[in-house]
């Protein structure tokens, strides 16, 4: 049975964590898994449970986190080396940065036959300055020659690594999309959407509008804020908007929010006025899905939305900037509007547009499940993932 060691920088709540936690479990019994991860940042709420749910308990390396820290990265380095060589994995598998460039260093210093990263985003735009998004663009170029193959998780991604950002060849980079269990956001969802609306005291006429991930710059949801200003000062609609999640930007946005005139409220009871709710983590958020009417998403970089996948199997409308792999992962103009990036009078309006239009949100929702109940499901993605890993060992 060819063994697999799975390395992945934190579990925290988002896609990496269920797909490391879907191929884990569900590539048993052909495949021998072992998962290991950094600790979580301790601005995100765990996704312990997530592991839990599925039954699977990951090695911990404490000194892994994602920033880089020499002596706890070498320390890390050397405990992922010790695991290979008692381990003795077939292939290493590793997600995101961090875990990528030491695993990946480790796994070529042992010889492991097959080496795979996957790219569930990238930090080459929108992230650092100029020299220092360069020396990472190095990085991954050097890593990548080491790697047996590389895993994009769209197709504008691959175009991104190979055609603009040239970390390596086209026909060394794979399309393996992201894969969930999206049937709970499916399924009672008139029960779910009053448990929800019953919570936070929203009556029917009001609108409810939705940003879910996490807190981080590169989420932009000062953009999203700023929208919501432009949005109740142009409608006599009743809206209220949702920021849901955790993070390190959480207290600067919620006095933007107070700045703006906003008023962030953070009880469950709310006037019935266009306001601002943060809500922190929602464990389950196919509950806060059912509730909302519309699904947002600013962000400036992203590989594979898991927000928007999840908003089409809830049957939500979209909008969203048109970054990264986000066209893919929508039906421009079927399943999502999406907006000229970084104008906020586009994004604005195309919000007022559903607002104002029953009838084009109703439309809008129609089509989200067809598209994304094969396309995203996790046992697709593990059904690609080993074709992949069998062609590799067996060539």
């Amino acid at each position: 049975m060819p063994k697999i060691l799975r390395i992945i920088n934190r579990f925290n709540l988002g896609g990496p964590t269920y797909n490391v936690g879907y191929l884990t479990k569900h590539l048993a019994p052909e495949f021998d898994t072992l998962l290991i991860g950094g600790d979580n940042d301790k601005t995100e709420d765990s996704s312990e449970f997530i592991l839990n749910s599925l039954g699977i308990k990951p090695l911990i390396i404490p000194e892994m986190h994602r920033n880089i820290h020499p002596v706890n990265d070498l320390i890390a380095y050397r405990k992922i080396k010790k695991i290979i060589r008692e381990f003795k994995p077939d292939i290493v598998h590793t997600h995101a940065s961090k875990a990528g460039t030491l695993g990946r260093l480790a796994a070529r210093e042992y010889k492991v036959p097959v080496i795979v990263h996957t790219f569930h985003g990238h930090v080459f735009h929108s992230y650092f300055k100029s020299y220092k998004t360069k020396i990472y663009r190095n990085i991954e170029k050097y890593l990548a020659g080491l790697s047996t193959r590389i895993i994009a998780v769209s197709e504008k991604q691959k175009e991104e690594l190979s055609s603009i950002y040239k970390i390596t060849t086209p026909d060394k980079i794979e399309v393996v999309p992201l894969g969930f269990d999206l049937t709970r956001f499916h399924q009672d969802n008139d029960i779910k959407r009053k448990e929800f609306r019953d919570k936070y005291n929203l009556n029917d006429d009001i609108i409810a509008i939705g940003i879910v991930g996490r807190l981080a710059p590169i989420k932009n949801h000062d953009f999203f804020l700023k929208t919501i200003k432009y949005v109740k000062q142009n409608t006599s609609k009743k809206i209220h908007a949702f920021i849901i999640g955790d993070g390190e930007c959480r207290n600067i946005l919620e006095k933007k929010a107070n700045d703006l005139g906003l008023l962030a409220n953070h009880s469950s009871k709310l006037n019935g006025k266009p306001v601002i709710t943060f809500t922190s983590s929602i464990k389950k958020i196919d509950y806060a899905y059912a509730g909302l009417d519309i699904i947002a998403l600013t962000s400036l970089n992203e590989g594979t939305p898991v927000s928007l996948i999840e908003a089409q199997a809830a049957g939500k409308p979209i909008v969203s900037t048109n970054v990264g792999g986000v066209k893919n992962a929508v039906i421009p103009g079927e399943t999502a509007l999406l907006s000229n990036n970084g104008n906020i009078n586009d994004f604005a309006d195309k919000l007022l547009e559903l607002i104002h239009n029953d009838n084009l949100r109703d439309t809008l929702s129609d089509k989200g499940w067809d598209h994304v109940k094969e396309k995203y499901n996790y046992k697709r993605l593990v059904s690609d993932m080993k074709d992949m890993y069998n062609n590799m060992l067996n060539s």
